[in-house]
């Protein structure tokens, strides 16, 4: 039976992450002496790798300086996770139920994220789920989203097929990469871009509730 992959973001999907990010993101900009930009532009670009990110929230700077931004964040980001400054990163409800739901029905998972590989092996293993996934891509190996370079490598390791594949998250930038992929493109309303931006970008199910994604996934590759 051909290998059914279901590939999921990590910010906004799987965790609840936009406040560490968000402060974060604060500390970067005011370590540079910079004025930091509001949180809903922050928690817009979540998703991005980081120097992409840095040019969206100051396009008017120089890319030096977009450099040194995100070198400040990486540096930020690990001091305040271990001198335990961070908040907890939750797990969506009803993620890990989902997971089993789909397990039990076959299905392979995969991340693609613009985390850094140091900061997806924290998550998973704080939640206990670093043993459920067969492929995990991040920034550090691949341009950043939407460029479709870390889905088709998760593909490639897990030995499935674009139309046997989707990828699961919460902004435009994973449904965009979704469909430049061939995968099919499923959004998730609870995380930090707008139900209708998902649509837009080319979704073809938008699950409310992590109970609802293996049906999604069913009726996608049913389609």
């Amino acid at each position: 039976m051909p290998i059914r992959l279901a590939v999921f973001d990590c910010d906004g999907t799987l965790v609840d992450s936009q406040a560490n990010i968000c402060r974060v993101m604060e500390h970067a900009f005011a370590a540079l002496g910079l004025v930091a930009p509001p949180r809903p532009a922050i928690r817009a670009i979540v998703g991005l790798s980081l120097v992409e990110a840095m040019a969206l929230l100051a396009p008017g700077l120089d890319p030096a300086v977009h450099l040194a931004l995100t070198d400040a964040y990486k540096m930020i980001f690990r001091r305040m996770r271990e001198t335990g400054e961070l908040d907890a990163e939750p797990l969506y409800d009803g993620l890990v139920e989902a997971l089993d739901v789909l397990a039990a029905d076959g299905w392979s998972f995969g991340v693609a994220t613009g985390k850094s590989d140091r900061g997806l092996a924290h998550v998973l293993a704080v939640h206990g789920l670093a043993d459920r996934f067969v492929t995990l891509q991040t920034a550090d190996r691949h341009p950043s989203k939407p460029d479709p370079a870390m889905l088709h490598a998760a593909m490639a390791q897990a030995g499935a097929l674009p139309h046997m594949t989707a990828m699961i998250g919460d902004t435009t930038f994973d449904m965009t990469m979704a469909c430049a992929a061939g995968a099919r493109a499923i959004g998730v309303s609870w995380g930090y871009h707008h139900e209708e931006a998902l649509w837009q970008a080319g979704a073809a199910r938008v699950a409310h509730r992590c109970a609802e994604l293996p049906q999604c996934l069913a009726a996608c590759l049913a389609a």
